[in-house]
């Protein structure tokens, strides 16, 4: 009888610790758009860890390693798209009042625009010291980082710093998507590497 209790017991103590763990790791992380709930999909990005091997198109078509910006600090700007005032102004901020920032890191403006909307803002705005890089394939940037909106496909709004060996050193995904990052104390920290 004990034996029998015992091994209830056991698998109920498993199947619990197993549910408990799942909840824990499996964090759903949500932001809002005008106070709506949006759900974030994908491999949760963590300060400290490398930022995941990813490909993407730039303005020209040709496919680029995240990787490969290693050996200067890196600023990721993450936007949903460029067709928004607060994506607009978030890139403007990025190219136009960096503070010499430019000069000694990798200025990184990535959204889930085909990469000819991209390559039209950027000639309308002539912004030319920031590499535009597009997600619009299957969205493996933002499903690697975490960054992906299951309800619309785009990318939530953040900033991502790498050091110069491509950790991720500082992370800030804006809460409500209509908001602005904090953008002089992103460009502090990345001055500070």
């Amino acid at each position: 009888m004990n034996r029998k209790i015992l091994s209830y017991l056991s698998i109920f103590l498993v199947g619990f610790l197993t549910f408990s763990s799942s909840v824990w790791c499996g964090e759903v992380q949500t932001i809002t758009l005008g106070g709506k709930p949006l759900t974030l999909t994908g491999e949760k990005l963590q300060t400290g860890k490398m930022l995941p091997t990813v490909l993407l198109p730039d303005l020209g078509l040709n496919m680029v390693d995240l990787q490969s910006f290693k050996g200067k600090v890196t600023l990721l700007s993450v936007v949903p798209s460029l067709d928004t005032p607060t994506c607009d102004k978030q890139t403007h901020i990025l190219s136009e009042e960096n503070k010499g920032l430019d000069k000694i890191a990798n200025l990184i403006t990535i959204s889930r625009d085909l990469p000819f909307a991209q390559k039209r803002f950027a000639s309308k705005t002539k912004m030319n010291n920031i590499t535009f890089l597009s997600d619009y394939r299957d969205a493996e940037f933002g499903k690697s980082t975490g960054l992906l909106i299951k309800e619309n496909r785009l990318l939530a709004r953040a900033i991502i710093i790498l050091d110069s060996k491509g950790i991720v050193r500082y992370l800030e995904i804006v809460s409500e998507l209509s908001k602005l990052p904090d953008m002089d104390k992103a460009m502090a920290f990345a001055r500070s590497l």
